[in-house]
């Protein structure tokens, strides 16, 4: 800090950081406004030179100069307890907060399941309060997207919103294709008989993780038998209910796929109170290997989503798309986990 008139230190300025860095304003600007044109070297002395001098951004005077809020929203579009059962969106949330804390932009956490909720926050949001949103859980015929993505607003869905074609920059997990790896490991063990329970059908994961599964019964030759096939919700109870109607349709399955680690849980629950043993009896895989794969005995064998680049990318594109940028869309590979369900 440098004295001021009356004897106090003023904060260091971005003029105090461009003199230390020994670069120009106009690259510490853009080193602030997201790194975007900034070498690494002059990222790296602009590092430094914050630390240095220990600079802080002042938010509200860069907001009045850049018409930019400098924050994000988290926008989730499902029911609040789904938020708090469901370790996927704290995962994804924990990595959004960490890549836009790098960029030092907070994020705002809005859960939106109810249409008032959904008017008020598209309202709030439209109105210049955060720059930019990250949406997540999208149904189908969901209005929140197309709203904000008319608006003018930069938006990056997590999963493709269904129906709505290009229209919404998005970062996806390879969802079929995970769902086809689990199938053919299935298969490769011995089963003959494999059930599976679908997330909802008007999501992306529900739609798409079913289609993989199709298509590998098909290439083997197995038949689809639609009393092997019920419809769960991402939640443990939902499992739980779907596995109790395989047993009852189904009573020989010797494998079920369950397009949630959550919902696995459940099934795992139903099959042991049923006295089907896990996987001797049925053989159990999820999908996510999220927290939930590993809190459960036998642990789960399930397709991994990468969480930690899902959310990279989302935020990376987000900023991308705030400095005008064009963005479209991130589909990553998931892969096979192996433990002791299956």
């Amino acid at each position: 800090m440098t004295p001021s008139a009356n004897g106090r230190r003023k904060p260091p300025t971005i003029h105090d950081v461009a003199r230390e860095a020994g670069i120009s304003r106009g690259t510490v600007s853009r080193f602030l406004n997201g790194g975007h044109y900034v070498s690494p070297a002059a990222r790296t002395a602009v590092e430094a030179a914050i630390k240095k001098t220990g600079y802080v951004v002042n938010r509200h005077a860069r907001s009045l100069s850049t018409g930019r809020s400098d924050s994000v929203a988290f926008l989730l579009t499902e029911p609040q307890e789904k938020f708090f059962e469901d370790p996927n969106f704290n995962v994804l949330l924990r990595g959004c907060t960490e890549h836009l804390a790098r960029h030092d932009i907070p994020l705002l956490l809005m859960l939106a399941s109810a249409k008032d909720d959904r008017r008020r926050l598209t309202r709030y949001i439209t109105s210049g309060h955060v720059d930019g949103v990250l949406l997540v859980s999208s149904h189908s015929g969901d209005p929140v997207a197309v709203e904000l993505r008319d608006a003018g607003i930069p938006l990056v869905a997590c999963g493709k919103p269904l129906g709505l074609g290009s229209k919404v920059s998005y970062v996806a997990a390879d969802d079929r294709d995970g769902a086809r790896e689990m199938v053919r490991y299935l298969i490769a063990a011995g089963r003959r008989r494999i059930g599976m329970i679908t997330g909802p059908l008007d999501t992306p994961g529900g739609t798409e993780r079913l289609a993989g599964y199709r298509e590998v019964l098909d290439s083997a030759g197995l038949p689809y038998d639609p009393a092997l096939v019920a419809e769960g919700d991402y939640r443990r109870a939902g499992g739980e209910e779907a596995a109790r109607l395989l047993l009852a349709q189904a009573p020989d399955m010797d494998a079920v796929f369950v397009a949630s680690d959550l919902m696995a849980q459940g099934v795992i629950f139903t099959l042991q109170q049923a006295g089907r043993t896990v996987p001797d009896d049925i053989a159990v895989g999820g999908f996510d290997d999220s927290p939930a794969a590993t809190a459960v005995s036998p642990a789960l064998t399930t397709i991994r989503q990468p969480w930690d680049r899902i959310s990279a990318e989302m935020v990376r594109m987000l900023l991308t798309q705030i400095a005008g940028e064009d963005t479209a869309a991130v589909i990553l590979p998931t892969s096979l986990v192996i433990r002791d369900s299956a």
